[in-house]
């Protein structure tokens, strides 16, 4: 078991780290849309968000020796269920490989984000 760690991603704001690597498989924590840099959201919609969100994934995803494109699982949570679609049109332009997913709305999320999604993929490992 492997922890990862990388500067390109946000650092978790509570007693966790941005994923594991075990075996050949990635666990990473949600990403929500916070810039590495500041700490701060970045973004103002979801949409805008969801970016942000899928940047930081990929960045926790790479320093680990996966991708995007080795996303076996998505969960995805929502402040608003009626940015779904929104989510979704984001969300589709980078992970075409459509890996299954769930996605929940909550009453709320840390720092009042919009959007946070987790993942576990395959590593080469």
């Amino acid at each position: 078991m492997k922890v990862i760690q990388t500067n390109e991603a946000p650092a978790a704001i509570g007693p966790y780290s941005q994923g594991f690597v075990v075996g050949k498989l990635v666990f990473t924590s949600g990403q929500l849309p916070l810039s590495p840099q500041s700490g701060e959201i970045a973004g103002k919609t979801a949409a805008e968000q969801a970016e942000q969100c899928i940047k930081n994934l990929k960045a926790v995803l790479e320093s680990a020796g996966s991708s995007l494109a080795k996303v076996i699982k998505t969960t995805c949570f929502l402040a608003d269920m009626n940015d779904f679609a929104a989510f979704n049109e984001v969300y589709a332009k980078h992970f075409t490989g459509k890996p299954a997913r769930s996605c929940i709305a909550v009453k709320a999320l840390p720092k009042n984000a919009l959007v946070e999604i987790e993942a576990v993929a395959e590593g080469d490992i």
